[in-house]
This record gives structure tokens, C-alpha cells and sequence, in this order.
């Protein structure tokens, strides 16, 4: 008798896609499966052929990106910790409907706090899955959340003071005091800090990434299962469009530049990306599903388009200069593409100091993001030897590797396997 797996994705594109790919990894093994997300997704669940239910209207999505508070790192993480609290309810009676005595397994992205409470009240085996490791805080290798980075040289008391004051003065009022509301309309007692250590509640915590990407830290929570990069790309076997192969076979490979689809409010970063690709003599293509952010007249050499796959395009392009999203990230480090990363706020600033690390990418604050400091940097790139080596040997190790979704499909499985009923 197959499984009833219940996976909730909250996020936006690049949060989504991850759990579509697991989803059909589950589906493939017989099990049956339903993904939970913004209904913006409805049509990316159907042609994966996956049931979908939603729990965030359309509209109401949009309307949070169309927010250009969306991504200011302080603004945007109270229009975030809103978007949590008005969802949770609604997922949370969802699940309770869809689940069957068990037979029922529910999965839950790092923000999808409903699964949480689900096992809770129902006794559910639960799992979380993490995108990215800047959700590990650490005494040791911290995770970065700003341009200060991960305070390494600091001391372990100094980091735990600080995890503190951020959950005390920030994080605290702006998420623990509604989702304790519900745990309490739904006879739970209230979380402390939820997110120092309770965000990885469950019966299993799943890292979509490797180890080497990020090294588990000595007082990472027990029993944490690393995957691997999922690498889902919605229409990743789908030929280029016509418009996009034109413009690539035209000349030499350009440089790709994106700030994600959670993203409207990028005009001066799309400005400043001609302008840069104007100096250094480079072609460029931009990606924007709103043409608003691009500039009215382009140049010669320089083409925009709203979405084109990664797996297709990116091994066609000389860089890709981007937010720092772990999929956008993880996709340009499968494509063996240079990075030049602009991260903006949450987990964007952790992931680009990991692969400069890695000797892949350069990094800039969005103060550096000027035209003379990008083309100076993008001709560095286009000249620097050793990293596109060091590019291709890490393109190698992960198509060697293969996608994690394996691999968390079968951590889930065993979980399952081992829980009662």
C-alpha cells in the first residue's frame, strides 16, 4: 500500500521547484503524493503531473512580490513573517483533511510550520527539509545574514548572545507571537525562540545540499541527513525558445544576469548591468518575468527574456551574475558557469561567501554594484583560468553525484518505514 505524502513548499519560484522534484521522485517510487503551495504553482504541479492543493491565493502572492519592500532584508522579513502567519491556519486544516491514520507522511519546508503542528496533534511522522544551511545556526561556522558575514573570528559566547538579541528583539515578535497564537487555538503549548532550534523539529531534518557545499558543524541537530542539491528545473528538457537560441547563436556567450523571480523592484541593478556590459565589451542577456524592472531601450548585443530553464541556458553563457538564491547558486555550480553574486538579504549573503570559498565566485554588496566595479569584475572572470578549472571540476562532481532528490526520497521512506502504523 503506497504512502500519503503531504509535502508544503512555502516560498517563492526557487523554493518550490525543489519540492516538485522531490515530489515526483516519490511519485516514481509508487508512493501517493500532494504538494501544498502558493497557487501561482498550480500549473507547474500539473504538468509535473502532481496533485496540488493551495494554500496562499495567486493574488495574494503577487501582490507581495509586486511589494518593493519584498526585498529590503528588514521589510521584506516582516511582509515574510505575515505572509507565515496568514497561511499557517489555512495549511494547517488542509493537512488535517487530506491526512489518512496511518498511512500519512508530511514533509514541510523550513517555513512550512503547519507540518510541524500536524504531527503534533495527529501523531504524524514529520520531516523538515532545509534549502540551504544558512537555516544551521552554529557557535562555530555561523551563517551569514548581512554584509558583516558569519562573525568567524568571534567567539562561541558572542555568537550565542547574539542568536539571542536577534530572536528576542527581532525574530520573536515578528513570527513566534502569532504561530504561538495558533498553537494555542489548536491546544499546543508555545515554542520558545523557534528559530534556534525548534526550526528543525521533526522526526528527520534533511539538508538539500552536500557536505562538502557546507560542512555539518559540530553542534548541528542530531541525526541531520545532507541529500545534495535537488537541481529541479521546471522545463529543463524543453528546447530553448526560438527567440533565446537566435540570440545565443549570433555571437559570443554572454553574460546572464537575474535577481529571481521574488523580485519586482530591480530597475537599477538591470540599469547598472548594461551599462557594465557595455564597458567591458560583453554581450548580455537579462531574465525578468516583470518587464518593468528592465530598461525601455536596450543596446545592441544585449537581449532580455522573462524565463528561460537553467539546465538549457546557463551552460551557453560566459557568467551568470545573480542574487544568490541556493537554487540559482546550485544550477550555475552544475553548469560549470563563473558566479558573480549580489546577494540582498536572507540566506543570499551565507550562500555567496560559500562559493567564493569554493573559488567559483565573486561576490559584491549592492553599494558595489556599480557599472565600472562589475565590468572590471566580469572581465576578471572572462580571464581567470584557474576558476573556470575549478568551475568544471565542481560541474563534474555534481553531475557524478547526480540530483539529491534520491537520496531524500529514501531517507523519507526509511522514516516512514520505521514510524508506528
Amino acid at each position: 500500500m503506497s504512502l500519503n505524502v503531504l509535502i508544503v513548499a512555502a516560498g517563492s519560484h526557487g523554493d518550490v521547484l525543489p519540492f516538485v522534484g522531490l515530489a515526483r521522485e516519490l511519485q516514481r517510487r509508487g508512493q501517493a503524493v500532494r504538494l501544498y503551495a502558493s497557487g501561482v504553482f498550480a500549473s507547474i504541479a500539473a504538468e509535473a503531473g502532481l496533485p496540488f492543493t493551495e494554500v496562499m491565493p495567486a493574488a495574494e502572492y503577487r501582490r507581495l512580490l509586486a511589494d518593493r519592500d519584498a526585498t529590503d532584508p528588514r521589510k521584506g522579513m516582516r511582509l515574510l513573517a505575515q505572509a507565515v502567519a496568514d497561511t499557517q491556519r489555512r495549511c494547517l486544516a488542509l493537512l488535517e483533511r487530506d491526512t489518512v491514520p496511518g498511512r500519512t507522511l508530511v514533509v514541510g519546508s523550513s517555513l512550512a510550520w503547519a507540518t510541524r503542528v500536524l504531527a503534533e496533534r495527529r501523531r504524524v511522522p514529520v520531516a523538515t527539509v532545509h534549502l540551504a544551511p544558512a537555516w544551521f545556526r552554529s557557535e562555530h561556522r555561523s551563517p551569514a545574514f548581512g554584509p558583516l558575514g558569519h562573525l568567524e573570528r568571534a567567539p562561541p559566547v558572542l555568537k550565542r548572545v547574539l542568536w539571542r538579541l536577534a530572536d528576542r528583539r527581532w525574530l520573536d515578535p515578528l513570527f513566534a507571537q502569532p504561530f504561538n497564537a495558533l498553537r494555542a487555538d489548536a491546544g499546543l503549548p508555545p515554542v520558545d525562540r523557534p528559530f534556534h532550534r525548534w526550526i528543525h523539529a521533526g522526526d528527520l531534518t534533511l539538508g538539500l545540499y552536500p557536505a562538502w557545499f557546507a560542512p555539518p558543524q559540530a553542534d548541528a541537530p542530531p541525526g541531520v541527513v545532507l541529500a545534495g542539491f535537488p537541481l529541479y528545473d521546471h522545463g529543463a528538457d524543453a528546447p530553448l525558445p526560438p527567440a533565446v537560441q537566435a540570440f545565443l547563436d549570433a555571437g559570443d556567450p554572454p553574460v546572464a544576469f537575474t535577481t529571481g523571480t521574488a523580485n519586482t523592484s530591480s530597475q537599477a541593478f538591470f540599469e547598472v548591468s548594461v551599462e557594465a556590459c557595455r564597458r567591458s565589451g560583453q554581450r548580455g542577456l537579462l531574465l525578468s518575468q516583470d518587464p518593468g524592472q528592465l530598461p525601455a531601450v536596450l543596446p545592441p548585443g544585449v537581449a532580455a527574456f522573462d524565463y528561460v530553464p537553467f539546465k538549457a541556458l546557463l551552460p551557453r553563457v560566459a557568467t551568470l551574475v545573480h542574487h544568490g538564491g541556493i537554487g540559482t547558486t546550485s544550477q550555475a555550480l552544475l553548469a560549470g558557469v563563473p558566479q558573480l553574486v549580489r546577494p540582498m538579504g536572507f540566506d543570499q549573503f551565507d550562500n555567496a561567501l560559500r562559493v567564493r570559498a569554493l573559488g567559483v565566485a565573486v561576490p559584491l554588496r549592492p553599494r558595489q554594484y556599480t557599472a565600472a566595479r562589475v565590468a572590471r569584475t566580469l572581465e576578471a572572470l572572462r580571464a581567470d583560468r584557474a576558476l573556470h578549472e575549478r568551475c568544471a571540476a565542481i560541474a563534474a562532481r555534481l553531475a557524478a553525484e547526480g540530483p539529491g532528490n534520491a537520496a531524500a526520497a529514501e531517507a523519507l521512506l526509511a522514516l516512514a518505514a520505521l514510524s508506528p502504523g
